[in-house]
């Protein structure tokens, strides 16, 4: 029966740690002879763009042996009106996997439903969960587990907040969201998660979030599709800004993430995404090694 990987919710908590160990070896060279998908296609489905997701998925497929296969809609007869689950049906004969990067997480959903073989969600509105993934590894290589980590995300509830909160939920880390009122998370999300064992807060004060962690973490106030309320999101969010005095008020070995593309002097400033505690370049690079490991549990077996 194939696996889909649309939300982090999807996986056992047995099977995210299982990925993150497996991301680390891969990462360290262990069995890099190993070409579990010689013979594979992975398509890649994009209507947004991309720089981590499609870059690292494209030599991830490579490295595993197999083939990458990049298409937007408007190359393929989606952009002129093609059904989705026609679309689904055609690409299932001929590729073994299907990465989708999309602006609605129904539409994604309803791809997944159709298809025969694993679609793999490289970002949606609602979910960003390879993201968080390589976020999870990128933590457990800095702080040594998650178990008692203190994470604080700043910023917009969007779809990195989402997942982190799944992320939480099946693995037991705390996490404290400072967002301002009316940009909180998901509802539907947050109510699944707290069943969860992790520790969730979400607070108005940015400094408030921040005391104490071992991790902070932001994303852009204005994502893909949301140009229209640029400045009034811009206005709203000047003082959760990830700044020096913001990352004074975490603990002295705390680690600061983003999720990238980063708008430097909004939501984090210079002296801090290149500063010695910043991990953002380790984290990206980390897309690769995580999404490897992905791509091999799902397709290699």
């Amino acid at each position: 029966m194939k696996r889909d990987f649309l939300r982090l919710w999807d996986l056992r908590t047995e099977e995210i740690s299982y990925l993150i160990e497996r991301a680390i070896q891969l990462k360290q060279g262990v069995d890099s002879q190993k070409c579990p998908l010689i013979g594979r296609s992975v398509g890649l489905l994009f209507e947004k763009p991309s720089t981590r997701t499609r870059v690292s998925f494209e030599v991830g497929v490579y490295q595993l042996g197999g083939q990458a296969v990049y298409m937007t809609p408007s190359e393929i007869q989606l952009g002129r009106g093609e059904s989705i689950p026609d679309t689904a049906r055609v690409l299932s004969r001929y590729l073994d996997a299907i990465v989708i990067r999309t602006f609605q997480h129904q539409r994604l959903q309803e791809f997944a439903q159709h298809s025969q073989v694993p679609v793999i969600n490289g970002l949606s509105d609602l979910h960003h969960p390879c993201q968080v993934l390589a976020d999870l590894m990128t933590i457990v290589e800095q702080k040594g587990g998650l178990e008692g980590v203190r994470v604080a995300y700043i910023g917009d509830g969007n779809n990195v907040a989402n997942s982190l909160l799944e992320a939480a939920g099946r693995m037991g880390f705390t996490l404290t969201l400072a967002c301002p009122e009316g940009y909180e998370p998901s509802a539907e999300v947050l109510d699944e998660v707290r069943e969860g064992s992790g520790e969730i807060m979400i607070l108005r004060d940015p400094r408030e979030a921040a005391a104490r962690a071992d991790v902070l973490y932001t994303d852009v106030w204005v994502s893909m599709g949301q140009e229209a309320e640029a400045e009034k999101k811009r206005e709203r969010f000047r003082a959760y800004q990830l700044n020096s005095a913001l990352l004074g008020c975490a603990k002295t070995d705390a680690i600061v993430m983003h999720c990238l593309p980063a708008h430097r002097g909004e939501e984090i400033t210079d002296d801090v995404i290149d500063g010695p505690q910043s991990v953002v370049f380790d984290q990206a690079e980390n897309r690769l090694h995580a999404q490897k490991a992905l791509l091999e549990w799902l397709l290699g077996g």
